[in-house]
């Protein structure tokens, strides 16, 4: 009989061995059949325990120089000592545990911990305000929550139903039970200390099987025009289904692999944790307390990282640096969050001799669609469906169309597609009819490379047009001083809407009526007559805290406005009579 840990490892080894074949990829990968499988256990431990076992697993290197490196079995074992002490502190197999940590070793030995436990694992940014703690706690049914010490303060009243544990010591050097003048630091009083776990015993024994699709995490998304929902994924709609991820990317055994995503966010999961280590790469991370685009380049170059992905904001402002002064060894590059601009794959092209490869996916799934490795590209494109996905474009009433939203149907679903969200009340909501619809609309050609038009609600018509937001952006950032814009209808009693775009200029450059006009005629020089900007205004762009641009924000205040209404950063086409 097969095992687990074999299973998963054949579908591994065809994705492998297929890396530069997409048709054999595509037509011949199938989903490893589980009903038992624990990813830390039956994967992570197994790789800790074979010829990589002294293999680097994490590597964190911190602006200060210093640097942690640990092996595949260091940190199987640091793991087991954690999941064994967090037994001891009554952590139990469903039980919800809010992790709230930056990129230290911590925040990778408590995932598997909690892994090895059958826990549910939430993830959570430190960015979090204690009310939107509050919601996540009760909404999230949160038992448990592991934070820095800094971080306590933030939980001090919200957690207090919750065991709670502490990594490290407060911004004043007290460490958990320790004494200052006043006695015990107050922000830390009924806290466990997080350390005393690497004092507990090393080999770890599960109370059972964990099933393949028990929970096994929950993600609050960004929340741009709700309440966060509360995604859920099981022990394989992750693990496994990011076997999709690790082909996308071109993740190789003994690969050094660097992703820029902040903790608490489905990326981090994805490229920081469950897709390398499928590959058996070594997890890099640069801890930067603030984003450095030269320390990053000067890491990538000094730490030999072979594949690497950024999403578009980062792409954006590494550009901005001459690329070609550092001497990368990097293979594959791969940008994913949001569609990446064409004219910035083309620079970093031109600097290195790589292309960026979009790839695209949601919370709720793994990569869906993405230009794997050796294959042709098409500019603006993000590329085919990945190996395990079939995907459909269906109109509102579900009719097939060339055009239309990404969705995937039911029929079965993709393993990397999350059985569903968790209703407040703890329940499971499955996926129901007979596609799981993403909410985005793309295009697709003769050749089946899918190109992304914009979330359904973005769409929008002029003139009886339609117009893509994301393709009248990418016109816009070629502009030199334009480092990102969004782009929104704005009312108009003949037109139904023209077209607006909110601004946000380079360090140095200034709003000006000169600055508008210059972007203007960019506009007329790179864009049909239709898709012109017709209305400007230079803003700092609102963004949800996992950074995205929040257009329901700008499109709702533009529809609220008075048709009159015009601020003193905001231009429009009749201002100029230069333009005609």
């Amino acid at each position: 009989m097969t095992s687990p840990t074999q299973a998963f490892r054949q579908a591994r080894d065809f994705l492998l061995q297929h890396a530069n074949d997409y048709q054999a990829a595509y037509s011949g990968f199938q989903w490893p059949k589980l009903e038992r499988f624990n990813w830390a256990l039956d994967w992570f431990d197994q790789i800790a325990a074979g010829e990589r076992r002294n293999q680097t697993a994490l590597w964190v290197a911190y602006e200060d120089g210093h640097e942690t490196k640990l092996t595949f079995a260091e940190l199987s074992e640091r793991s087991s000592r954690i999941a064994n002490y967090f037994a001891g502190l009554g952590v139990k197999r469903g039980d919800r545990v809010l992790l709230m940590l930056g990129n230290i070793p911590p925040l990778w030995e408590t995932m598997l911990a909690v892994m090895k436990l059958g826990g549910v694992i939430i993830p959570a940014t430190t960015l979090l305000t204690a009310e939107d703690l509050a919601d996540r706690i009760a909404r999230g049914h949160i038992r448990h929550v592991v934070c820095s010490a800094e971080m306590a303060p933030k939980l001090a009243d919200v957690a207090k139903g919750c065991t709670r544990i502490s990594v490290g010591r407060t911004a004043g050097g007290e460490l958990l039970g320790e004494k200052s003048g006043t006695g015990v630091s107050s922000s830390l009083q009924g806290w466990h200390e997080f350390e005393k776990g690497y004092g507990a015993p090393s080999t770890f024994k599960p109370e059972g099987e964990t099933l393949a699709n028990d929970p096994m995490q929950l993600y609050f998304t960004s929340g741009t025009t709700s309440k966060p929902k509360l995604v859920l994924h099981s022990h394989t709609s992750y693990p496994v289904g990011h076997l999709s991820t690790m082909y996308w990317i071109g993740i190789k055994p003994g690969d050094v692999h660097c992703n820029l995503s902040s903790p608490g966010w489905a990326k981090h999961a994805w490229s920081c944790f469950f897709a390398p280590w499928n590959a058996e790469a070594t997890v890099f991370v640069l801890n930067q307390a603030r984003f450095n685009a030269r320390g990053l380049l000067d890491a990538l170059t000094g730490c030999g990282v072979n594949t690497f992905c950024a999403p578009p904001t980062v792409w954006r402002m590494l550009v901005t640096e001459k690329l070609a002064d550092w001497k990368v060894r990097l293979r594959e590059l791969a940008s994913a969050g949001e569609p990446l601009n064409p004219e910035v794959i083309d620079q970093v092209r031109q600097a290195w001799g790589l292309t960026i490869r979009d790839g695209y996916g949601q919370t709720e799934t793994t990569a869906q669609v993405g230009n794997p490795p050796g294959q042709p590209l098409k500019p603006g494109s993000m590329g085919r469906p990945l190996p395990g996905y079939r995907v459909v474009l269906l109109d509102a009433e579900n009719q097939e169309r060339d055009e239309g939203e990404l969705c995937l149907p039911l029929d079965p679903p993709p393993m990397g597609l999350m059985p569903g969200y968790q209703s407040d009340d703890g329940k499971t909501i499955p996926n129901a009819g007979t596609a799981y619809r993403t909410g985005d609309v793309v295009q697709r050609d003769s050749e089946g490379y899918l190109t992304f038009v914009g979330r359904a609600d973005d769409v929008f018509k002029a003139s009886d047009y339609r117009i893509s937001p994301f393709e009248v952006e990418s016109a816009l950032i070629e502009h030199p001083d334009v480092v990102e814009c969004a782009v929104v209808p704005c009312p108009d009693p003949v037109r139904t809407a023209l077209v607006k775009a909110f601004v946000t200029l380079r360090a140095g450059a200034e709003p000006s009526r000169e600055m508008a006009l210059s972007i203007f005629q960019h506009s007329r020089k790179v864009l049909a007559p239709y898709k012109r900007v017709r209305r400007l205004e230079f803003v700092d762009l609102p963004k949800t805290i996992s950074g995205k641009i929040r257009r329901v924000q700008l499109r709702t205040a533009e529809a609220e406005k008075a048709p009159d209404a015009k601020s003193a950063t905001e231009f429009r086409e009749e201002d100029f009579g230069e333009l005609k």
